[in-house]
């Protein structure tokens, strides 16, 4: 060619028509006479700079972490029942439900802090009171909080200073709904999309999660006629926790296939017919006698607690590790407000 061959119109002798694609036909050919689609420009991947991920994926010791939510959440459900169980004259149940309440705040802050590696860490959070991180009030509320529960329970034991267990017990109480919800907006206040993206519902999933746990500790430590608040919380518990968990899912958008496949499908569907089965199971307790349905159906219901929340977690790392469940939201966010 030289620059004789070029002209105001174009190219002398160039027929762009055939020898260019351009617009749609750039993509795909379409499907002729049972031929395949053949890819004419390769599949999109999402990536970023240098091969790095756009998120870094969370380093919490899946165990630690995991479990630190999940016994969070019984916790606090836990001393719930017990001030219920306090209130109504069920002894027995609000004794397992007490004993529970510490027992699982306990080993919570022990996964917390082996996670952080050093006590000294967990101390250093508490040197300063943040409103507006979710982090800082929560370790407020878990230095408050777990003393409360060790002193109604080991008054409860020891069956001495009953005043000061009892004002206790009401104080766990009054904490308990903040502790078994607030690791839901520690979550959800990340830029992880599997947990952001759910913000709005997380917390009713936290919240149901733990009720169906605390009912299920209740379930087994207590006898049948003691043990109607802990049916009553099952049945409420599942259905908020199932309820919301699919409304989330719904809500969430892309960010929620990450349930759907792998590892977290799996815990998923487990969590789901460990706490329905659960639920129902502690319905028909309360018509039969004996034992073993009451244990069945609590056993199962802590197993459907923790599969959650070993499920959420999973989640949100597959969700970090694959940049288009950040890139696709954001530009569908862009794509909404420009129109």
């Amino acid at each position: 060619m030289t620059g004789s061959d070029v002209t105001r119109e174009g190219v002398q002798g160039a027929r762009p028509g055939r020898e260019a694609l351009t617009g749609a036909h750039t993509g795909r050919r379409r499907r002729r006479r049972g031929r395949g689609e053949r890819s004419m420009v390769p599949e999109a991947r999402f990536s970023s700079y240098y091969g790095k991920p756009i998120l870094n994926k969370p380093v919490w010791k899946p165990l630690d972490i995991a479990g630190y939510l999940y016994l969070g959440g019984l916790a606090g459900a836990s001393s719930l029942l017990a001030a219920g169980g306090q209130v109504t004259g069920r002894p027995v149940l609000a004794r397992t439900a007490k004993l529970g309440a510490a027992g699982a705040i306990s080993l919570s802050l022990a996964a917390l802090v082996h996670d952080l590696g050093r006590p000294a860490r967990f101390i250093n959070m508490l040197r300063v009171l943040k409103p507006t991180s979710p982090m800082s009030v929560g370790s407020w509320l878990l230095a408050g909080y777990a003393p409360l529960t060790v002193a109604a329970a080991a008054a409860d034991v020891a069956g001495r200073h009953r005043t000061a267990g009892a004002a206790a017990t009401a104080g766990a109480a009054v904490l308990g709904p903040a502790v078994a919800t607030y690791t839901a907006v520690l979550i959800s206040d990340t830029a992880v999309p599997s947990w952001h993206e759910g913000y709005r519902e997380m917390p009713f999933v936290f919240a149901g999660s733990a009720a169906s746990a605390a009912a299920g500790l209740g379930l087994i430590g207590a006898p049948a006629t003691q043990a109607g608040p802990a049916r009553r919380m099952a049945v409420l518990g599942a259905a908020l926790e199932l309820g919301a968990f699919r409304l989330m899912k719904r809500r969430t958008g892309l960010a929620a296939e990450p349930y759907e496949h792998g590892r977290p499908h799996a815990l998923l569907r487990a969590a789901e017919a460990l706490t329905a089965g659960g639920a129902v199971l502690a319905t028909l307790a309360g018509r039969r006698p004996g034992r073993r349905l009451p244990a069945t159906a609590g056993a199962a219901l802590l197993a459907g607690s923790a599969a959650l929340r070993f499920a959420v977690f999973q989640a949100g790392v597959v969700s970090a590790e694959d940049p288009k469940y950040t890139v696709v939201p954001q530009r569908e966010r862009l794509d909404a407000r420009g129109r």
